[in-house]
């Protein structure tokens, strides 16, 4: 294959990659559910080949999970596994807040604040997630890491589906802690209080580990 060849497939791939992965973090492919490669293929106008160097990347990422000579489904994951990935996050997490807050501008916490207020005032689960991980990375993103920002990435793409249950579950609930939780987060951030931000983030994380473990229902058959 020439070199041409080889870099336009790599990047079709990437492509690929980041369409799939938008669509299985929205919620568009469940948990356990195949992924067919020739519909990839047709959709994006290419080969097998650069399809199966998306599901590689995916795979890489704990999104996907290949079986040999039988095909990809998207990732799922236990109880157990889910609180271990939850547990991992509470300390990690922190940890690269801590990191970030020093670097974080007034205009990026400004920014913090609105998103805050913006979850607050929806009603709709889904727009709740995109501003959720908005405001989180918006958090995490301002320091360079070489591992630990990469997997604080991981650890919230593989739980993302569990997340939009535990999401559902305190929307139903009534339950406006996650709401206290964001904005007592954007004061300490706005002081630059490393200790009382990694404290609350770690705490709210904590919270919906525990409110997941009371509902094993939403790993069945996982």
């Amino acid at each position: 294959m020439e070199d041409t060849e080889i870099i336009t497939h790599g990047a079709t791939g990437v492509r690929i990659a980041e369409t799939l992965r938008d669509a299985i973090l929205a919620g568009d492919y469940a948990p356990g559910e195949r992924i067919r490669q020739d519909e990839l293929a047709e959709q994006h106008g290419a080969s097998r080949l650069p399809v199966r160097d998306a599901l590689r990347i995916l795979k890489a990422e704990g999104l996907v999970t290949l079986v040999a000579n039988a095909g990809a489904w998207v990732s799922t994951i236990s109880l157990a596994e889910c609180q271990e990935m939850y547990r991992m996050r509470e300390r990690l997490e922190p940890l690269l807040l801590g990191l970030n807050i020093p670097f974080l501008s007034d205009a990026q916490i400004a920014h913090l604040a609105h998103l805050a207020d913006e979850m607050e005032a929806t009603t709709d689960v889904e727009r709740f997630l995109v501003l959720d991980r908005d405001f989180h990375m918006n958090c995490l993103e301002a320091a360079e890491t070489t591992v630990l920002g990469d997997a604080v990435r991981s650890l919230w793409n593989r739980t993302q589906h569990y997340r939009r249950e535990a999401t559902r579950l305190f929307y139903d609930d009534g339950d406006r802690s996650v709401h206290y939780d964001h904005q007592l987060l954007v004061g300490a951030i706005r002081r630059r209080d490393v200790e009382e931000a990694e404290r609350v983030l770690a705490g709210h994380i904590r919270r919906s580990r525990l409110q997941l473990a009371e509902h094993p229902g939403i790993f069945a058959g996982h």
